[in-house]
């Protein structure tokens, strides 16, 4: 790699240490009971917020907590792994059943998710942008396309009648 490209590249800790860090960070959500683990977005800063999907293989609650910007009454993520090779498993699973929970400093909200796509995808990413001037460099340590993930609140909750459409299909 050139000189001038390594200077250019963000450093990113060890994985290992990214992982214990969200280990961490769980834990002391549970320890605490959220108060100090999740946070609202400051005026030029992503907030933490704490996902519930339903795993897509075993049916069960997999919770995680992700950073996120407001978009009017929508919560804006990315599907960034740590910056690393693959998609992160709740996105994996929003993929399959979009409906989950998110728990944030005021209250738990179900939402619907979807990624993002042209100009809304653009606008998205370009306010992230703003957030952490490295994003695009960051974005380049992946070999794919990182998902800009829209969580849309849901008017209540699913029932019986209702199901679950698939990010993916039609």
């Amino acid at each position: 790699m050139p000189v001038e490209q390594r200077a250019k590249s963000p450093l990113l800790p060890p994985r290992w240490f990214i992982r214990l860090v969200w280990s961490a960070h769980r834990a002391g959500y549970r320890v605490l009971g959220g108060r100090a683990a999740l946070w609202r977005p400051r005026a030029n800063g992503w907030g933490a917020l704490r996902l519930t999907t339903t795993g897509r293989r075993t049916g069960r609650p997999r919770s995680v907590i992700i950073g996120y910007f407001e978009d009017g009454p929508n919560l804006v993520s990315l599907a960034m792994n740590g910056w690393g090779e693959g998609e992160p498993s709740w996105w994996l699973n929003l993929r399959t059943l979009p409906d989950a929970t998110v728990d944030l400093v005021d209250g738990r909200r179900p939402v619907h998710a979807h990624a993002a796509t042209g100009d809304e995808r653009l606008r998205l990413w370009n306010r992230w942008r703003e957030i952490d001037r490295n994003l695009d460099a960051y974005a380049a340590r992946r070999p794919t396309e990182t998902a800009v993930v829209v969580l849309e609140p849901r008017a209540d909750a699913p029932g019986p009648a209702q199901e679950s459409r698939p990010l993916d299909g039609p």
